[in-house]
C-alpha cells in the first residue's frame, strides 16, 4: 500500500475524543466523530529527521493519518477540522472492513493567522484493497513528497490537457476551475431542459456552448 522506511514509523492512537473535546467543535460533527470513526492512528512522521529528504519551502512534515470507519464513508468536515488544527501537512488512510481510500487536501498557510492552514479541495481514491493501493515515495525534499502524493491521488483532475508541465497550485487552481465550470454547465443543462419558452432556450443554449468551450480551453 504504502511503503514508508522504518525510521518514518510513528504508530500512536489518537483518542478521538481529542478532537470533539478540545476543539471548538458543533455537537452535529461531534456525532460524526462517535458515530463514523471507531480509532485514529498516527502511523507515519514524513520529516528531514525520519526521511533522507531535503527539506520543503513549504511543507515543513508530512503526516499519515490512518482513520477506521464504522462505515465506508466520512464526512470530509472531519478531515477539514483535523487539518485545520494540525500544523502539518496529511495524508489521509481511511480504512473500512479491509478496503482502503487515500485523502489528501490541497492546504495552504491562512494568510490571516499564523500557524493556522486552509483546505479548499480535498481529492481521494476510490476503496481498495489495501494491497492495491499503491502510492509512490518520490522526490527529493518534503515539497516534492507531499507534491507526487497528490498528484498521484488526484491523477486525472491535476493532468495537463497538452501535457505541459505546471506547478501543484497551478495544477490545483485549473481544477477548481473546471469543477465550477462542470457545476455551472449541469445546472445549466437542467434549465434548457425545463425551459418551454424558444427564445429562452435559445440564449441558454448559447450560455451553455461559451461555458463548454472553456471547458474545453482547460
Amino acid at each position: 500500500m504504502l511503503e514508508l522506511p522504518a525510521s518514518t514509523a510513528f504508530n500512536k492512537r489518537i483518542p478521538k475524543q481529542k478532537f470533539y473535546d478540545n476543539l471548538s467543535v458543533t455537537p452535529e460533527l461531534k456525532r460524526v466523530f462517535i458515530e463514523q470513526i471507531s480509532a485514529i492512528y498516527w502511523r507515519n512522521k514524513i520529516a528531514t529527521s525520519t526521511l533522507n529528504v531535503g527539506a520543503g519551502e513549504r511543507v515543513t512534515e508530512l503526516e499519515v493519518f490512518e482513520i477506521r470507519l464504522t462505515k465506508p464513508e466520512l464526512d470530509t468536515r472531519v478531515l477539514q477540522l483535523i487539518d485545520k488544527e494540525i500544523p502539518y501537512h496529511i495524508l489521509f488512510l481511511l480504512e473500512h472492513n479491509g478496503q482502503y481510500q487515500a485523502w489528501v487536501g490541497y492546504k495552504e498557510p491562512s494568510l490571516v493567522k499564523q500557524g493556522i492552514f486552509k483546505v479548499n479541495t480535498y481529492y481521494s481514491t476510490d476503496w481498495v484493497e489495501q494491497d492495491k493501493l499503491y502510492l509512490r515515495l518520490e522526490g527529493l525534499t518534503i515539497d516534492a513528497v507531499y507534491d507526487g502524493f497528490v498528484r498521484q491521488i488526484a491523477g486525472e483532475r491535476l493532468t495537463s490537457q497538452n501535457g505541459a508541465a505546471t506547478s501543484l497550485k497551478d495544477a490545483v487552481e485549473r481544477d477548481t476551475q473546471r469543477q465550477q465550470l462542470i457545476k455551472q454547465i449541469s445546472a445549466l443543462e437542467k434549465k434548457v431542459n425545463n425551459e418551454k419558452q424558444f427564445n429562452r432556450r435559445v440564449e441558454l443554449n448559447a450560455e451553455l456552448k461559451r461555458l463548454k468551450a472553456e471547458l474545453e480551453v482547460l
